[in-house]
């Protein structure tokens, strides 16, 4: 494995290579790779050695500072299940299969103090070990010990087990020396992506791996290592409660420690896609006692205590970067301030790979900690919030504290006395500082008092940014990784040489220097490159790193980016001209900028070709440094060089040996410049830079005044000096380059001599006879032949004889004259002139003429044209530029020079240019904000002058790229990529370049493209160059393109040749290979031989595909060709003809499979006579099972019956059933909501003492008592409301306002029935017109409903009508209810209950061993055993009774059975509460002793507190007990509410998820699948049975006596609707009788005992109630029901019994029809009964007001509907409605204006 790794390593190498060249001035360079064949998952580097360790999947290595391999360590793949727990844990056994799982690395951290490395991974439910650092494939510490048996799966849980999940952690030491590892894990249990489905009840993690974590890592105490109980009264953990771990998706992104404080940072991902606008981001604090420990060092300070939260945002106003991806801390200068400051720079993203660089002062983030302490507890508000999710926190608020003042220490960390842990809700905010395409991690370093910033990205690449001091960014590179592999979050800088950064790929470990100075090879280009590592080596003379500077150290010898290019070394020599006849000695050298102290060191000049003198240093003031340098002697010069008069001379300053800075001096020879210049002698003497004298008696040139005698003459630098004398000789040749005779006397001009004869050039004394008069003019061509009426065309004319000057040719075009520019004159042969302005468009020749005698004229004319542009198209493009743009127009060709102006100042690039249409190419837009330009046709130079050449051109956003799709492709290429993203319209050419393969150019009329062919398979990089314009990062960036194997095809059988008739039609059956392709059936075509085959079927494993004509038969052999894109493979072919071989085969076949059935046969019959013996066994085992649970039934409902016949005769009809009053039964029916309110609030009983105990003194209801108006209440309201009774007592007006609110938007339902409610309240006394008024209405729903679909009439209540309907059969069935119904139900609730309480129920969640509800049942087999004990209840005034518990009850359970005992025969209301009495026991003699449900002498069971039973007191069989009413002073609570978390009786709370769970901690249990407890249900419904056929039978029948008409009248009023409108269908008519009464009536009131009975429904009953409920609904529907194994037991367990019901309810429905009709007097005068039996019960004003106000909400509306309604009009309704307005709201004008 090491070769290999050695292999790519070298590999890499090269690779690298390839990837540096071009980067060269990126300012970063790659130094060493590792490359891992597996994906990485973590690194550290140590900070000593510099040894780095590599942790990928399955594998471990530890590699040398050049990150070659050292030792490697194979970690996985394992046997494991994520459902098993550890195989460490002893005796931890698992049921589910293992398979081999790859371990991703989770947690890789370095302990060096311990010498362990920490290596956590995915496997074994994320275990941890202990390897040595010198050799990781040696453990370390090996945990947990062989033997130890005290182990937990806490201490075993560490990091997640998941691939994906995330982990973070560090090390610390705690104050007293104590090791501590801090984990931060994402939470992968139940209700998460990353737990199994359908294994709730095998979740290890809840229990065992909280979130965050602060474990024992001191490797000499092995019993505590990786615990977490530390602090000795509460785990040191932070563990997010089971319920909200959904909002609590906590994936972490880096631990840190900054000062004594640890850092994580976290995103939120509950909150991911919900609100893009909100950060998601955490910032989250611990305190870690690392310094200052507190007074009492025994004890650590609890995690949770101080914990605090802040969201981070990076950005504003709706652009929000809300998910953090990387962090790092630093230490900056940045503003005004001179030292160091704190920053915590992070790296944001967005849903579409936007991303951003965000920086946050630590100290902003300490005093918003801070501040949030004080607000929770001085002054709490919305900003700061305690987090209640958190198991081990305080409370669920912040509590005003008073004028506590916090000292430093709790306003940093907290305390145990303050509410932990808090929740900041403001976000700390900031601007992103960069944005950029998928930046994926960020490190920062300080430089030089510079801050510089390091981006990986998800493509591949490095970026390095500097940053000003107000951090915006200066300048920046960027570097180009190997494989364009997606940056690791964590990069490090090496501990010891910050120029090096490690940063991790995902197959790649790096070594990176951060800057490439070497490439700079002077001092101004190294300071001026911006690049804050580079600076100039002065000593060195090269541009380098400050480390890789030898001289570094030394003042001045090292020149930073700070100082700036101005600082670079010069040097200054005196003199800087030195004669070379002067006995000069030394020279003098001033050296400017930055440049070390020279005293001491050796200092020389060096002259070149290795001459050099020592210098001697002078001056020495800080950056000017004066020293002189002694001249070579004069033999030592070299030789001036032959026809020069000087010599320079390089001078460079040395130091040490190496060149420091360099110059030059100049050694002149006067004599030398006399002797040169001979002609000139005199001025070039005294015209030379240095100082010469001219002795006009020797005429020579001397360099001193000493060297003459002679009076010497000498620049006087305020004179001129006089021309300089010139001789020059020229020699021509006439017969050379003189093609006519204009061209040969032209000469003359250049003194040429020369003449035209015998029709040639000749020198002039060569001609006898000579004619200067040369032939007229000729002109052969003109160019161009049009231009604008402005003129200013450059007219190019050709011809011969044209002149043979320019100043004698004139031209002219017609009557406009023609410039000729001198300098384009070509003698007689060719002259250019420029245009001049015409009038009018026109046409002429153009005429020359020569002297003003000769003339010629053109062949071709020259038109003067007005040049038009029409359109341009397209008229907007992308702002990056590149768009084609098509100019039509007229003349667009004229002239000489035309241009295409974009805004007055850019140019549009001219690809075409025609007559009629120039195409060009627009530039990038100068601005990101430009839009609407200008465009414009400029012809010669002039600037745009017609609106006839102007258009306008818009710029809009840039075309981008979101994600393309599919995002694989097979090798041989060719599938279609189709490109989603924006802005596509403005794109006209798109080119995808898949790297290292190939590339693909589409019309962008719909953006798909084909990819390319790769050799094999690999993920490939896409990028996109949209208009041909390529970026670094081109318009999205890049992309992934996975390449995989060709789609494999191949027929149903696999057959290669298919035999088929010709004349038939042909169907095949091709199946397709295991592929992740996910081919659509338009991707693929079938080809048999030249026959399309039409694709019929298709799905995932296979496709049809059919000819319906005839294959020719001459063909012989078709193959079958499968082509996808490129790919194209022959998988079969058709063979035709053959059809006496095929009759041949199929007899053959048939005989075959004869023999074969036959054997089947009598294989069969030998299975079946097996098969039957094992029934007969299974059933005689199945009848046992039956017989047992029958017996078991049978034994429960005759104990039951016993007690339900005591029961009986206990109940008289009038007296021992609980009913309550007919108006409280109304008010709760009519207003179920109101009523549960009131009871809670308004109504809350009030105890009065008797001597049968508290009594509750009855309820009220607003709308039982008498109305008194208030005092606020207006004059005239009572006057109002009589009024408006009125108005209600008229059916079209009550019609009318009815309607009118139920077509307001916002009349809600619960508006409608309220209104309903109300409206049988103030009517009730007039039961006749109520129904009347409510049978109207209900024919206008009816109408409604026939027109949609009639059998959902009724179906629910959402109208007013639906609910009159409900109150009106409420009314009208309450006596049938009371004297028929009543006695049965109350009898099945009290059988409910008696069943319930004969077994065991848990009394923290109300599970019991019996009941109708699978939710409820108690699914362990938990015994219990009854006894009786003999109660008193002092007060009471009654003997003792015997009262029968279960020896698994609590001490409130038997309260409550004793409470029941007594008080049976009392309502409900009157019954004392559990809480408020005590229970006594007499144990021996006169010791007694007071019960309760919590004592000291609870016991602990699994971490909880486990509830007092009898059994835990050991209560004996006939005990005597006394029962007292508690002291209300004394009235405190046994359990409390907070305790419910902590507590438990017969099984833990949620005992779903915690059943598989108690493996080895209640093994003591018999292990049984909860699934045969279902039974219960069974036995428990068996002895409900008669109860509940009693009950339907009671609601299902007809008595006699007590016929009921209110159902016969309704059914009788639907049946005749229906008539009218032609509905026939009976179970339409079914439907809406069942949604009239069964449904509507006495479901609720099964639902709802408490309407009718003065009880207590407990949650348990209301579950029963809920079974049985739906059992009558499915008795009452016509549908089938289609039951299941999978179908709910709810349903299930009833299906026997509701084909019966079903017959009952036809038949109950039959009889009802059967009945006698009842006429109209019959029913109004049994209404007028029932409203005079309950007269002035209600308080029908109150209703009136409360109908009143909605009344006024929709005053117009009602007012607008009275108005449109002729019947209303008529009657004055609206006027009177307005005046109930008046008189109610006090309005006297108002009022009399409308009477």
């Amino acid at each position: 494995e090491r070769g290999a790794a050695a292999e790519d390593s070298s590999a890499l190498s090269a690779l690298v290579c390839c990837v540096l060249i071009p980067w060269l001035a990126s300012a970063l360079q790659i130094q060493q790779a590792f490359a891992s064949p597996n994906q990485t998952n973590n690194f550290v580097v140590d900070e000593v050695s510099r040894k780095v360790y590599l942790a990928t999947v399955n594998m471990v290595y530890q590699l040398n500072r050049t990150l070659s391999v050292e030792v490697e360590k194979r970690t996985g793949p394992v046997e494991d299940n994520l459902l098993c727990h550890a195989p460490q844990l002893p005796q931890a056994p698992c049921e589910h299969p293992k398979s081999l799982t790859d371990n991703f690395n989770k947690l890789l951290e370095l302990d060096r103090e311990q010498g362990v490395l920490v290596v956590c991974g995915s496997v074994y439910q994320g275990f941890c070990e202990l390897r040595k650092m010198e050799n990781i494939s040696q453990i370390a510490v090996e945990f947990p010990p062989q033997g130890e048996k005290t182990v937990f799966p806490s201490m075993l849980n560490i990091a997640a087990n998941h691939p994906n999940a995330s982990t973070v952690g560090l090390i610390f030491r705690s104050h007293g020396g104590n090791t501590r590892l801090l984990v931060g894990a994402t939470y992968t249990g139940v209700g998460t992506t990353f737990f199994p489905k359908n294994h709730s009840k095998e979740d290890l993690r809840f229990e065992n791996t909280p979130e965050i974590a602060i474990r024992s890592l001191n490797i000499n105490d092995l019993s505590r290592l990786f615990t977490y109980d530390i602090n000795p009264s509460e785990d040191n953990v932070f563990k997010i409660k089971q319920e909200v771990k959904q909002k609590n998706k906590l994936n972490f992104v880096h631990a840190f420690i900054q000062k004594t404080y640890s850092y994580i940072a976290i995103n939120n991902d509950a909150n991911m896609g919900h609100k893009e606008s909100q950060p998601n981001s955490i910032l989250a604090r611990i305190c870690l006692d690392t310094e200052n420990p507190r007074k009492s060092t025994s004890e650590s300070r609890k995690l949770t205590e101080s914990f605090i939260q802040m969201p981070l945002q990076c950005g504003y106003n709706g652009n929000i970067y809300n998910r953090l991806v990387s962090v790092h801390p630093a230490e900056i200068h940045s503003g005004t301030g001179e030292g160091l400051e704190s920053y915590l720079f992070g790296v944001f993203t967005k849903s579409d790979r936007k991303s951003a660089l965000c920086a946050f002062r630590f100290s902003d983030i300490e005093e918003e900690i801070r501040q949030g302490r004080r607000n929770c507890s001085n002054s709490p508000s919305s900003e700061v919030q305690v987090l209640d999710s958190v198991i081990q926190g305080s409370g669920a608020a912040c509590v005003h504290k008073g004028n506590l003042v916090l000292q430093p220490e709790q306003l940093d960390c907290g305390a145990a006395h303050l509410q932990h842990p808090l929740a900041l809700q403001r976000p700390l905010r900031a601007t992103p500082l960069f944005e950029s395409l998928g930046l994926s991690s960020v490190a920062v370093d300080n430089v030089h008092h510079h801050t510089v910033v390091f981006l990986g990205t998800s493509t591949g690449r490095l970026r390095k940014l500097t940053l000003l001091k107000n951090l915006t960014v200066a300048n920046q590179w960027s570097l180009k990784l190997p494989a364009g592999e997606s940056v690791h979050h964590i990069m490090t800088f090496d501990p010891i040489d910050r120029n090096y950064l490690y940063l991790m790929t995902s197959h790649h470990l790096l070594r990176v220097k951060v800057a490439a100075c070497s490439q700079y090879r002077t001092c101004s280009d190294c300071l001026g490159a911006g690049d804050a590592h580079c600076g100039w080596c002065t000593l060195e003379s090269r541009c380098s790193i400050q480390r890789e500077c030898a001289w570094g150290p030394l003042a001045r010898s090292w020149i930073g980016m700070g100082e700036g290019p101005q600082q670079c070394p010069s040097m200054t020599l005196t003199p800087p001209e030195i004669s070379l006849s002067t006995d000069i000695k030394d020279v003098g050298i001033l050296i400017n900028g930055s440049v070390p102290d020279l005293v001491g060191s050796r200092v020389e000049c060096d002259y070149g070709l290795g001459v050099a003198t020592a210098a001697t240093v002078h001056l020495d003031y800080g950056p000017a440094q004066i020293q002189t340098c002694p001249l070579l002697p004069r033999e030592r010069y070299p030789n001036i060089p032959p026809g020069r008069d000087h010599l320079t001379v390089p001078v460079a300053i040395k130091v040490n040996g190496t060149s420091v800075v360099s110059g030059s001096f100049v050694i002149y020879d006067c004599e030398r410049t006399g002797a040169i210049h001979t002609k000139t002698a005199c001025i070039s003497c005294l015209s030379t830079r240095w100082r010469c004298y001219w002795d006009q008696d020797s005429h020579s040139c001397l360099s001193s005044k000493e060297d003459s005698k002679h009076s010497l003459l000498e620049v006087s630098y305020s004179l001129p000096l006089p021309p300089p004398l010139s001789l020059s000789v020229e020699v021509y040749n006439c017969g050379v380059g003189n093609g006519d005779c204009s061209q040969c006397w032209g000469r003359e001009n250049l003194g040429h001599l020369c003449g035209w004869c015998d029709n040639s050039c000749r020198p002039r004394n060569d001609c006898q006879y000579m004619n200067s008069q040369c032939p007229d003019p000729e002109i052969t061509k003109i160019s161009p032949q049009s231009g604008p009426l402005e003129g200013g065309t450059l007219l190019t004319v050709q011809g011969r004889n044209m002149g043979r000057r320019a100043e004698v040719v004139e031209v002219s075009i017609g009557m406009f004259p023609c410039t000729i520019i001198p300098d384009q004159y070509t003698v007689s042969v060719e002259l250019v002139c420029v245009t001049g302005q015409a009038i009018d468009p026109t046409k002429n020749f153009v005429r020359i003429t020569v002297n003003q005698k000769a003339m010629a004229v053109s062949k071709e004319a020259f038109s003067y044209l007005v040049p038009k542009l029409l359109s341009m198209e397209p008229r907007k493009g992308s702002r990056s530029g590149g768009t084609r743009v098509t100019i039509k127009g007229e003349h667009l060709d004229t002239g000489s020079q035309i241009r295409v102006k974009v805004n007055g100042t850019q140019e549009c690039t001219i690809l075409t240019l025609t007559e009629d249409t120039i195409e060009c190419t627009m530039p990038a837009a100068l601005h990101t904000h430009t839009e609407a330009v200008s465009v414009c046709v400029e012809f010669e130079y002039i600037p745009c002058q017609r609106s006839e050449l102007l258009t306008q051109y818009i710029y809009e956003k840039n075309p981008s790229i979101s994600y393309i799709k599919p995002r694989q492709s097979y090798l041989s290429g060719g599938r279609t990529i189709t490109v989603t993203g924006q802005g596509f319209d403005l794109v006209q050419s798109v080119t995808m370049e898949v790297l290292d393969i190939g590339q693909a150019v589409q019309p962008p009329s719909m953006i798909t493209c084909s990819s390319p062919t790769s050799s094999q398979s690999q993920q490939a990089t896409v990028e996109f160059f949209l208009n041909g314009e390529e970026e670094e990062e081109p318009h999205g960036g890049h992309f992934l393109l996975e390449y995989v194997e060709d789609p494999q095809f191949f027929t149903a059988n696999k057959e290669k040749l298919i035999k088929h008739h010709p004349g038939e039609p042909l169907t095949l059956i091709i199946n397709k290979g295991p592929s992740n392709l996910e081919l659509a059936p338009e991707e693929y075509s079938v080809m048999i031989g030249s026959y399309p085959c039409d694709i019929s079927f298709h799905n995932d494993q296979l496709f049809h595909c059919s000819i319906n004509g005839s294959l020719g038969s001459s063909e012989g052999e078709l193959p079958v060709t499968v082509q996808v894109g490129n790919f194209q493979r022959i998988i079969a072919k058709v063979q035709l003809g053959g059809s006496e071989l095929a009759i041949v085969v199929s007899i053959v076949v048939c005989c075959v499979l004869l023999l074969l059935c036959t054997v089947a046969l009598v294989v069969y019959c030998t299975k079946s006579r097996r098969a039957e013996r094992y029934w007969q066994k299974t059933l005689l085992q199945m009848e046992e099972m039956e017989s047992q649970i029958r017996e078991e039934i049978r034994k429960g409902f005759a104990e039951l019956q016993t007690d339900m016949t005591d029961l009986t005769k206990e109940l008289n009809s009038s007296q021992g059933i609980p009913f309550l009053e007919y108006k409280q039964f109304v008010t709760r029916t009519f207003f179920p909501k109101m009523c549960s309110d009131y009871e809670r609030s308004l109504v809350q009983p009030v105890y009065e003492n008797n001597a049968l105990g508290p009594r509750a003194l009855p309820e009220t209801h607003p709308l039982l008592q008498d109305w008194q108006p208030s005092n606020t209440a207006k004059p005239n309201m009572e006057e109002g409301i009589t009024l408006f009774s009125t108005l209600l007592n008229n059916k079209h007006f009550l019609v009318t306002f009815v309607h009118a609110l139920e077509q307001q938007k916002d009349f809600a339902v619960r508006d409608r029935c309220s209104l309903a409610s109300l409206l049988t309240i103030a009517l009730h006394g007039k039961l006749e017109y109520y129904t009347s008024i409510m049978k109207d209405l209900l024919v206008d729903l009816i109408d409604a409903s026939a027109a949609k679909n009639p059998k959902l009439m009724l179906r629910r209540t959402e109208s007013v009508v639906e609910k009159m309907l409900t109150n009106w059969m409420s009314i009208c069935m309450y006596s049938y209810l009371k004297e028929t119904v009543g006695e049965p139900f109350f009898l099945l609730l009290c059988a409910i209950k008696q069943q319930i309480n004969k077994g065991s129920i848990d009394a923290i969640t109300g599970k019991a061993r019996y009941t109708l509800n699978e939710e409820w049942l108690l699914r362990e087999n938990i015994e219990a055993k009854p006894q009786n004990i003999n109660v008193s209840f002092q007060g009471c005034g009654m003997d003792s009774l015997a009262v029968r518990v279960m020896n698994t009850d609590t001490i409130c359970q038997v309260k409550d059975k004793i409470l029941d005992a007594f008080y049976k025969n009392l309502p409900f209301s009157q019954w004392p509460q559990a809480e408020d009495v005590d229970l006594e026991w007499f144990a021996s003699g006169s010791n007694s002793r007071i019960l309760q449900d919590l004592d000291n002498t609870s016991v602990m069971e699994d971490g909880r507190k486990k509830l007092n039973t009898v059994t835990h007191y050991q209560i004996p069989e006939g005990a005597s007990f006394a029962m007292s009413m508690k002291d209300k002073r004394d009235n405190t609570l046994g359990r409390g509410r907070s305790h419910t978390h902590t507590i438990c009786h017969l099984v833990l709370p949620h005992d779903e998820l915690f059943e598989n769970k108690k493996s080895h901690r209640q093994s003591h249990r018999k292990k049984v699948l909860p699934e045969i407890y279902l039974t219960r249900l069974l036995s428990t419904k068996g002895t409900l049975q008669k109860f509940l056929d009693d009950l339907f039978q009671a609601i299902l029948s007809i008595p006699a006596e007590r016929p009921p008409l209110a159902i016969k009248y309704f059914f009788d009023f639907l049946e005749e609707q229906a008539d009218k409108r032609g509905i026939t269908d009976p179970d339409t008519l079914h439907i809406w009788k069942t949604n009239s009464l069964p449904l509507r009536f006495w479901v609720n009131i099964l639902k709802n005992p408490q309407f009718v009975f003065d009880i207590d429904k407990t949650d348990h009953m209301d579950a029963c109630l809920s079974v049985i409920a739906q059992a009558f609904i499915d008795a009452c529907s016509i549908s089938d029901l289609q039951l299941g194994k999978d179908s709910p037991t709810n349903k299930l367990l009833y299906a026997k019994e509701i084909p019966e019901y079903k017959k009952r309810v036809q038949c109950y429905y039959k009889q009802i029809q059967e009945m006698a009709p009842l006429s109209e007097q019959e029913m109004n005068a049994h209404l007028a009964e029932e409203s005079r039996k309950y007269r002035n019960e209600f308080n029908t004003n109150l209703a009136l007001t409360e109908i009143y106000k909605y009344a006024k909400k929709y005053r117009n509306q009602v007012v607008s509907a009275l108005e449109s309604n002729p019947t209303a009009k008529r009657t004055q309704l609206h006027h009177k409605f307005e005046q109930v307005i008046a008189l109610v709201e006090d309005n006297i004008y108002e009022c009399s204006s409308e009477a």
